[in-house]
Formats: structure tokens, C-alpha cells, sequence
């Protein structure tokens, strides 16, 4: 019974190394955020203090799975890279293991009922999916609000890369820029649904449009993520009820 337990988590009955030594000097580890079937999450320290987010992906090898965990983890790596000199994107820092990496912490909070949102986030958060847009990137996760970060400085940063689309990467000529258009109206009827939700008094009347009317983009998405999330979301609620992972926080 053991054994079954500790394969739902992606990196076993070990968990996050204590230690880790990388670019920045030797890092320990300060708290674990997540822990589930695909990835564990933590917070570690330097000696000055300085806080990092070491992801690692899976590493348990049971049908291969090891190997998606470092295929996951170089396209997230891909991106951070690509996108390394955007304001509101975690810079990369530097591998971590073969399935794992590690990048700046973002100093701030997840998007969450109760918290105020300054005047022009959404409108902020916009511009930065744009700009993901114009390198070739969609998002593909902005129905996530624990994925948008409201950093300290009151800027958002988009952090979690693991489903995102590179149309250069994979489908370079036109069925990768049609691709490329649909996730990108995706990800805005999200942004703009989660402007409804947090900050209903800044929606336009031309956004208000966008989100009522459930166009292809957005069926196109639910169609292409449906399969993923009827397989998380039981694992995730198994996990959660019986307190083997921590609510998901800044990272």
C-alpha cells in the first residue's frame, strides 16, 4: 500500500533535497509549497537570506513517466529563457537535477477573493500576454488565478510554464500562427474573466462582449486541457483531503 501511495507523488517518499548547490551558492531548502503527481514546488534560502523557487518534475520512473518529467521540464526552462528579459516573468536561475529548475521568487501573492487589486493590473496583465504573443508564446493557463502573481510592487507576474504553446517550437508556418491566435484569444477571455471577477468597475464595455461570448478560442482550449485536468483534479482532491499537499502559494 506504501509503495502505491508514495507513486503519486513525483518525487516519491524522498521529497525535496534539503541542499542544493547551483549558480547562486548553496541554497536550503525553506518550506515545501506543493507536492503532487507531477511536480513538487519549495522555497529555499541562500546564505544571505535571498529566497529562490526550485521546481522538480516528476523522477519517479514507472512507465516512462521520468522521461516526461524532463520533457516538461526543459520546455518550461525553454520559455523562461526566451522570455528572460519581460518584466513580470521569473528569471531563470539554473537547473536542478535532470527533471528540475530553479527561478526568482516572486515577492507577492496569487490572485485571490478577498485581496484588493490596484487600478490597472488586468490592464497590465494584458499587455504582458501580448508581449508573450508577439515572441511566439501563448500562456494557455491564465483560467488559473493562482497562477498570476500580484507581486509587492503591485505589477503581475506570470509564473508556471508547464502547459504553455511555443508556436516557433513546434509548429512553425501557419497551422502554428492559427494556433498561436487561438490560445492567445484564450488567454485574454481568461485575463478578462478574472478582471471580471476581482475588478468589475475597469471592465469595458468591449470586454464586457469578449467574456460573455464563448467564442472557438475558448472551446479550443477546454477541448485541448479537458484531458488533463479529468486527470488531475481527482488526484489533486485525494491529495488535499488527506493533507499531503499545501495550498498552492507564490512560487
Amino acid at each position: 500500500m506504501k509503495r502505491v501511495v508514495w507513486f503519486l507523488y513525483a518525487l516519491g517518499k524522498a521529497g525535496l533535497p534539503e541542499v542544493v548547490q547551483c549558480v547562486a551558492g548553496e541554497l536550503k531548502l525553506d518550506k515545501t509549497v506543493k507536492h503532487d503527481f507531477y511536480a513538487a514546488t519549495g522555497f529555499y534560502l541562500d546564505a544571505a537570506g535571498e529566497r529562490y523557487v526550485i521546481k522538480i518534475n516528476r523522477r519517479v520512473s514507472v512507465l516512462g513517466l521520468r522521461l516526461v518529467g524532463r520533457f516538461l521540464a526543459t520546455r518550461e526552462v525553454r520559455a523562461y529563457q526566451k522570455l528572460s528579459d519581460l518584466e513580470g516573468i521569473p528569471a531563470f536561475v539554473d537547473w536542478c537535477t535532470d527533471t528540475g529548475f530553479i527561478h526568482q521568487y516572486i515577492d507577492g501573492h496569487p490572485l485571490e477573493k478577498g485581496r484588493a487589486v490596484p487600478d490597472g493590473f488586468f490592464d497590465q496583465l494584458l499587455e504582458l500576454v501580448d508581449q508573450l504573443n508577439r515572441r511566439g508564446i501563448a500562456y494557455v493557463d491564465t483560467n488559473k488565478p493562482q497562477n498570476i502573481i500580484q507581486g509587492i510592487d503591485g505589477r503581475p507576474y506570470l509564473i508556471d510554464f508547464q502547459i504553455h504553446f511555443d508556436s516557433s517550437r513546434w509548429w512553425p508556418g501557419v497551422l502554428g500562427r492559427r494556433l498561436l491566435r487561438i490560445f492567445h484569444r484564450a488567454d485574454v477571455y481568461h485575463v478578462l474573466k478574472n478582471k471580471r471577477r476581482f475588478r468589475p468597475d475597469e471592465l469595458t464595455d468591449a470586454q464586457r462582449q469578449i467574456v460573455e461570448k464563448r467564442g472557438l478560442a475558448v472551446r479550443f482550449h477546454r477541448t485541448l486541457t479537458k484531458p488533463y485536468f479529468w486527470v488531475r483534479r481527482p488526484v489533486m482532491r485525494w491529495l488535499r483531503s488527506t493533507g499531503r499537499v499545501m495550498p498552492e502559494q507564490s512560487k
